[in-house]
């Protein structure tokens, strides 16, 4: 179910809302939207629509009703009542999936705590049956605790216990940070939105064997290998390459938050490789959505270029015709190559290009760019 409100980036056809249903593992039966100028303060859709889903999820033998926006508790509560069918949104949806995808230690220690800050906002729908009270000292009268707030107890002592260990998490890459600084080793990281290819792109240039997938979030946890780059001058360095997590529309807070430890790679490294699914029809919303994230981890100021993978999907007349360009965005020039990481194409442009930025970082250079990036006339000569 989605809701156009007016945002320029709302999903008609649902399409991504169905590969993320799918790639939790559910199967859509039935898709419907609607326009309203705002959310329903009580039903987010209004009580006409509501029954309108209703009759749609009856006809087709629904199981579940999912929304492709997020539902406040009172709101999802509501709904379920109306329809007499588990509601969740897009949020919980993500969350499932960050769940199912997380394999390190960290990895999973970071949906935890997304999960459960999530669920702290969800008590009053999930525990209203157990709003009692409770006896005091003699377990008949007096005060007590209500269950929803031992649970919510319970769950605040659970995120203070994990966020502990994500802080001892990060200050153990901080240190290693640190390491790399003094030893001017240079890190580069690869962002950008889900599927976009980056996992692929990382498994060709290190030779990796990261779990690569057509299908949204196919890896989660942060995986850095070192690369060695030589300039065919027999002059080279090694750099350490490092595949994030994947963005999405309306990636929610609790994620960003939670993830912060893994995304300070992004925030530190000496150049982002920003891969855009050349092929992708709203790529530039994509792309939008991706700058927008490393705003809110403080990575937009980090040296970016933009790599314009699965170049080989794209027809004859929409292909490029340089292999590298420059493209302006926000009033910034960012240098862009057109590659694709499954066939090969273009990749010893990247190669060499990476090796003229990691020389470029030696402090022994000359030439030396106090903001550690190639410019535009760098890349296209």
């Amino acid at each position: 179910m989605g809701v156009d409100l007016g945002a320029p980036h709302f999903d008609h056809e649902l399409d991504e809302l169905a590969q993320l249903a799918s790639t939790a593992g559910l199967q859509p039966v039935a898709r419907l939207t609607c326009k309203r100028q705002a959310p329903d303060p009580a039903l987010f859709v209004g009580s006409g629509k509501a029954d309108e889903i209703k009759l749609l999820a009856q006809t087709h033998g629904a199981s579940e009703i999912l929304f492709d926006q997020s539902l406040s508790p009172a709101q999802q509560r509501n709904l379920e009542r109306h329809l007499g069918l588990p509601v969740n949104d897009r949020t919980l949806l993500i969350l499932e999936i960050f769940a199912q995808r997380a394999r390190s230690h960290e990895g999973k220690l970071q949906v935890e705590l997304a999960r459960l800050q999530y669920l702290s906002t969800r008590l009053v729908r999930r525990w209203t049956h157990l709003e009692r009270q409770r006896g005091g000292i003699g377990g008949r009268g007096g005060p007590g605790e209500t269950q929803i707030e031992l649970d919510r107890r319970m769950i605040g002592e659970s995120i203070k216990r994990i966020r502990e260990r994500l802080d001892k998490v990060k200050r153990q890459r901080s240190t290693q940070r640190r390491q790399r600084q003094r030893q001017h080793h240079v890190g580069i990281s690869l962002v950008g939105y889900t599927n976009a290819g980056k996992s692929t792109l990382f498994n060709a240039m290190v030779k990796a064997r990261t779990y690569a997938a057509d299908q949204l979030f196919a890896t989660l946890d942060t995986t850095t290998r070192q690369l060695y780059l030589g300039d065919g001058q027999g002059r080279g360095q090694t750099v350490s390459l490092s595949d994030t997590v994947g963005f999405i529309r309306d990636l929610p807070h609790t994620l960003v938050d939670a993830f912060e430890a893994t995304l300070q790679e992004a925030a530190q490294a000496d150049l982002l490789l920003h891969v855009v699914d050349a092929s992708h029809p709203e790529w530039v919303e994509q792309l939008a959505q991706v700058q927008s994230v490393l705003g809110d981890i403080g990575a937009a100021e980090v040296p970016q270029w933009l790599i314009f993978n699965k170049v080989d999907r794209l027809a004859p007349e929409r292909r490029a015709l340089q292999a590298e360009d420059v493209y302006e965005w926000d009033g910034r020039a960012l240098p862009r190559i057109f590659l694709s990481a499954a066939t090969g194409e273009g990749m010893p442009l990247l190669r060499q290009r990476l090796a003229e930025f990691a020389l470029s970082r030696l402090p022994d250079q000359a030439g030396f760019e106090d903001d550690g990036a190639l410019s535009p006339q760098d890349l296209s000569g």
